[in-house]
């Protein structure tokens, strides 16, 4: 019996580490499982996993007084082939009570998993949005990120096409800003696909079409970060930098009058 309680607390704690691992495995390209919102499902799903298998090797300590050591591993393999977590709108039906109760916890890890998500990228966009400009270079900042990406996959292109969409759109906000001429704004609106649908705006309409192209400009970015997250890039410091000492002016000094014996500095905004 000594040697079957072993062989039990063994498959314990092999099922914890396999089970943590197919977990993650699980969640790939959705998003770490053990976020600040998801670690508690994940880690009741890992141990409530262990302790199956846990009994399940008790049961063959009663039935053989041996417990096999894959016990440990074919049960929580059960996280990563299985089709526990939700799949779309089939899931949505009625299901059977212990049916329910399975899928429960993987239902609310996924939950958690995108409440993670949206805090990880609000927190980015609230640094990026009280100036235009941010929003265009916090785009530019995260691309660079992303540069273990090969320049001919799919997400590279999609965060290509994002970047460039964004940038120009602020580009097209900093011209309404430095009062364009409309030939040149209707030439720069005509350049990029994403703004090129526009309907014919009127001088008066200026300041709501930047307001349009910025708000448009947000949730790009808002896309391009829920993307990089679930890529795996959510480790990225936040754009734009808070330094912990702020740079202060010099202040301004007049310059002294002739008559006095030292001489007069030049002021250099005049320069």
């Amino acid at each position: 019996m000594p040697s079957g309680v072993i062989g039990v607390a063994g498959t314990f704690v092999l099922s914890l580490i396999i089970g943590y691992g197919f977990l993650r495995l699980r969640c790939r390209r959705i998003g770490p499982p053990f976020g600040p919102r998801a670690r508690y499902w994940a880690f009741f799903i890992v141990v409530s996993t262990a302790v199956m298998s846990s009994l399940v090797g008790l049961l063959l300590v009663v039935a053989s007084k041996h417990v096999p050591a894959y016990v440990g591993i074919v049960v929580p393999s059960g996280l990563w082939l299985s089709k526990l977590p939700p799949q779309r709108d089939r899931d949505m039906l009625p299901r059977s009570l212990p049916g329910g109760l399975l899928t429960l916890p993987f239902s609310r890890l996924y939950d958690r998993m995108g409440d993670d998500m949206e805090a990880w990228c609000d927190t980015r966009l609230r640094a990026a949005a009280p100036h235009p400009q941010w929003i265009s270079d916090a785009a530019q900042y995260y691309s660079n990120q992303a540069e273990g990406l090969p320049g001919e996959s799919r997400a590279r292109t999609d965060l290509d096409r994002w970047r460039d969409s964004i940038k120009h759109k602020i580009s097209i906000v900093r011209l309404i800003n430095l009062d364009a001429g409309p030939e040149r704004l209707r030439a720069s609106l005509d350049l990029h696909p994403s703004t090129q649908h526009l309907r014919k705006y009127n001088d008066d309409d200026l300041l709501r079409l930047a307001d349009r192209l910025e708000t448009e400009a947000l949730n790009e970015l808002h896309l391009f970060l829920a993307y990089l997250y679930r890529l795996g890039y959510h480790t990225m410091l936040i754009f734009p930098f808070r330094p912990s000492i702020q740079r202060v002016e010099p202040p301004y000094r007049r310059p002294m009058a002739p008559d006095r014996a030292e001489p007069v500095a030049p002021d250099l905004r005049d320069l």
